[in-house]
């Protein structure tokens, strides 16, 4: 967002607000968290302090946004309507509300309040209009109503295309939400990946997790709902296994989450999505462990490639368990569960 539009706003609106009396410039301020206020209050909080009904404050704030749309002083903020409908437009005609108004408080060193001019100027300004958020999208703004209908129809084109029990890279998402762009936007060039990546945060229904994979926020690998989810996720980052205390120390790292060793260590074991592959050391099912005790492994290597000498058994086992070689040969001998053949291979009874 253009920093020459931060700097402008406030000084131009000060103006603007002038043209309003003392009660009606009190209740702009309250309501939009601008002027000498900070925070953004109710038409319930004002009533309360002035001894009105809520809607006897929306009336006069509705009331103060006309007069100030008459006012001579609001040519003073046309500049500024103008570089905003622009900045709305080269994010597509449609941004999601607290996408667009954090990134205006990201220009200012005070670390927040510009965007509640923002938000003022989005309000106070005619080419501008606000859908309010529903089941399937976050509230928006935008400066084409068919265009932002087109955008609607691609997303929930979307919503029914991807699997809800999968998750997907940030590129592959892309690539399904542009196709359903190109059947549903009437336009003469698909838009930029930016774009496209911007409009998908408009979903209610569609979130990205911490390691950055897309899917429905329905799904615990979107939103994490305890450890055992987090866990998860923090595995699938690491891409091999990890002990219990690693899993620990990451998702309190990497997630910004307090997480205890042992309370992690007991999710593990009562998930069958975690698979125990040596003392305190897991592996995700996924990525093809089998559960068991190293015994059970040994026999299962044996029935799938039939008789294998001591030395292909350990390697095998060793993709599968992070053991001791020494723990694996103990269990080989076990007489009762495996025969040795006279050539020095082994077989499971």
């Amino acid at each position: 967002m253009a920093k020459s539009l931060l700097k402008l706003n406030t000084r131009a609106v000060s103006k603007l607000l002038s043209c309003l009396g003392e009660r009606a410039r009190d209740v702009i301020e309250r309501r939009f968290g601008i002027g000498k206020v900070f925070s953004r209050e109710t038409l319930e909080a004002i009533g309360q302090s002035y001894k009105i009904t809520r809607e006897r404050v929306r009336q006069i704030e509705e009331h103060s946004l006309k007069k100030m749309k008459a006012a001579p002083a609001f040519k003073e903020v046309q500049n500024l309507l103008g570089e905003l409908k622009d900045l709305v437009e080269k994010r597509g005609g449609v941004v999601p509300e607290k996408i667009f108004l954090n990134e205006a408080d990201s220009f200012s060193k005070a670390g927040a309040g510009q965007k509640n001019y923002i938000h003022f100027l989005l309000v106070l300004g005619s080419d501008f209009e606000k859908l309010k958020e529903d089941e399937e999208f976050h509230s928006r703004w935008t400066t084409n109503r068919d265009k932002a209908e087109e955008i609607h129809r691609a997303l929930k084109n979307l919503h029914q295309k991807i699997d809800p029990a999968n998750v997907y890279s940030e590129d592959d998402l892309i690539v399904h939400f542009a196709d359903c762009a190109r059947t549903h936007l009437k336009l003469k060039e698909e838009p930029p990946a930016e774009i496209l990546k911007l409009w998908l945060r408009l979903s209610r229904l569609l979130g990205k997790n911490a390691i950055g994979e897309w899917g429905f926020v329905s799904s615990s690998q979107i939103k994490p709902r305890g450890v055992k989810d987090l866990a998860y996720l923090v595995m699938k980052q690491h891409g091999s296994p990890m002990h219990f205390t690693e899993v620990a120390k990451a998702i309190t790292k990497n997630l910004s989450r307090p997480a205890h060793a042992q309370t992690v260590h007991n999710e593990l074991i009562k998930d069958n999505r975690f698979v125990l592959v040596g003392r305190g050391l897991y592996a995700l099912a996924g990525w093809g462990y089998k559960p068991g005790l190293v015994r059970d492994i040994i026999k299962d290597v044996l029935k799938e490639n039939g008789a294998l000498g001591k030395e292909e058994v350990i390697k095998k086992v060793l993709k599968e368990r992070y053991v001791k070689e020494n723990t694996i040969l103990i269990n080989l001998n076990n007489r009762a569960l495996f025969q040795k053949n006279p050539n020095g291979t082994y077989l499971a009874i």
